[in-house]
């Protein structure tokens, strides 16, 4: 068949893609990321029940993604979440260590991220070749597995050395490309064998199906992987459009190379000059969290993305979500919340396990807008650069920051009329009718290795509140925008 044909085309060419050589790789098309996790767990718990009464012992890094998470409800319920780098190593050396009692013979899956999808923190990739390599017999039966969703997107995934890869490797292709919608799961042929023993089989998936109670019988297909693992009608349309998709990103950028450089040094600019912002009084304005293991500009340890929250003057939190539908006011678009990074986020904000189970109890859930409880934040603001992102959206971020900037401690006067704002304004706001100019200053220049080519296209950016503070007359002597920043915190 014709479309058979372009799907196992586009198969080679996303394998070449990432240089994996089919003789040793596979590729399956699944829906996304979460998918391709998903399907070897799933595969993992049938393969490890086969073999015994228990399912498949997990390890998983803590800033892992919700989805690589998830994997541990199919998993044996001595899981072990390692909270730093230095564990995993301890463990690689010395697996006695972490579990003194673990059972040689029991399949095992380590899991972890290419990259933090909180803040853009690179992970080590030899880990996989070194679990490969262990003689330790805990390690026989363990295999790895890569979530690289956020890592492909500015960063070349390099499969060339299959000794040294991961046996699965989980990414979205709409990371890359923005188009189509599809992910993969890429599998290590000499570890496919695990991902054959899945109970579950779909339309196309067999060869023959035999219904009944005591006859019933089916035969999987035994050629390639991704025959015996894509269930149903494949998203052809979606596959199909992987080619061009791939041209047109050559075309445009040359390869993920070029991109990893200009990501990396675009978001060195926009940490540094995050970095600089401060208030009056000397106070930060952003609070980055950045990992101490990785360093900005270096595309080995750190990704383009940035976490951080906003801070006013009296070192109080400004409301994320007051920050965001701002910037949604002003065209810019952030993500915030928690990210679906538990691990990452207790870091970050330095929660504990019980402080969390506190904050749930007191009524925080996913996306509902609660923004601080007793004192810390719930969740983050996260700014992530990719291959079309320039020194004019730089500049345009930092001018948007520049709202949160206080620049003139107010008087007394100016504190009461702020707590008496009235808060239709923010309500206005939030459903973004705001429409007064800010009459906060243009950024002409940033400071770090950059030209100011772009100042004189920068529109005004709006604050929702700037119109009621543009009825008093301060003749100049106070800046609108740092009362502003209070305001939206106070109200």
């Amino acid at each position: 068949m014709l479309s058979t044909k372009r799907i196992e085309a586009a198969r080679c060419r996303m394998l070449d893609f990432f240089k994996a050589d089919p003789n040793y790789f596979d590729l399956i098309f699944v829906p996304n990321a979460t998918a391709a996790i998903k399907l070897v767990a799933e595969s993992l718990r049938d393969y490890s029940l086969r073999r015994s009464d228990e399912s498949f012992w997990f390890g998983y890094h803590a800033a892992a993604h919700t989805s690589l998470v998830g994997a541990r409800e199919l998993a044996g319920s001595d899981s072990r979440c390692f909270t730093t780098d230095l564990e995993v190593y301890d463990w690689l050396g010395d697996p006695s260590m972490v579990s003194p009692h673990f059972d040689a013979s029991r399949i095992g899956l380590f899991a972890y991220p290419a990259q933090s999808n909180m803040n853009g923190r690179r992970l080590p990739q030899d880990w996989p070749g070194e679990l490969r390599r262990s003689t330790k017999p805990e390690h026989r039966n363990v295999y790895s597995m890569l979530d690289a969703a956020a890592y492909v997107a500015t960063a070349p995934l390099d499969l060339s050395d299959q000794s040294n890869a991961p046996d699965f490797i989980a990414l979205s292709f709409y990371k890359i490309f923005g188009f189509p919608d599809l992910g993969a799961l890429i599998v290590r042929k000499e570890a496919s064998h695990v991902l054959r023993e899945r109970k579950y089989f779909g339309g196309g998936t067999v060869d023959m199906v035999i219904n009944g109670i005591t006859d019933a019988w089916h035969a999987k297909k035994q050629t390639s992987l991704h025959e015996t693992l894509e269930d149903g009608t494949p998203a052809f349309h979606s596959i199909i459009a992987l080619e061009p998709a791939v041209d047109v990103h050559r075309m445009l950028y040359g390869d993920m190379r070029n991109v990893s450089n200009h990501t990396s040094s675009l978001c060195q600019v926009l940490y540094d000059e995050m970095s600089r912002l401060q208030h009056y009084n000397g106070v930060s304005v952003c609070r980055i969290y950045k990992d101490p293991m990785s360093q900005y500009g270096e595309g080995k340890s750190q990704g383009p993305t940035i976490a951080f929250n906003v801070r006013n003057a009296s070192e109080g939190w400004v409301r994320k979500s007051d920050l965001e539908n701002l910037a949604i006011v002003n065209g810019i678009q952030l993500r915030t919340g928690g990210v679906c990074n538990p691990g990452g986020i207790a870091w970050a904000l330095d929660l504990t396990p019980s402080e969390m189970q506190e904050n749930y109890a007191e009524g925080l859930r996913c996306g509902n807008g609660i923004d601080e409880l007793n004192g810390k934040p719930t969740g983050i603001v996260r700014i992530s650069l990719g291959a079309m992102s320039n020194r004019k959206d730089v500049e345009i971020l930092i001018h948007f920051l520049q709202l949160f900037v206080d620049r003139q401690q107010p008087s007394m006067e100016d504190s009461l009329c702020i707590k008496n704002l009235e808060k239709e304004q923010v309500a206005n706001f939030s459903h973004g009718k705001a429409t007064c100019a800010s009459p906060h200053v243009l950024v002409t220049q940033l400071e770090t290795r950059m030209q100011p080519s772009y100042a004189e296209d920068l529109t005004e950016l709006r604050c929702p509140v700037a119109r009621w503070f543009a009825s008093f007359d301060h003749k100049g002597s106070y800046d609108v925008v740092g009362m502003t920043t209070r305001a939206l915190h106070d109200v």
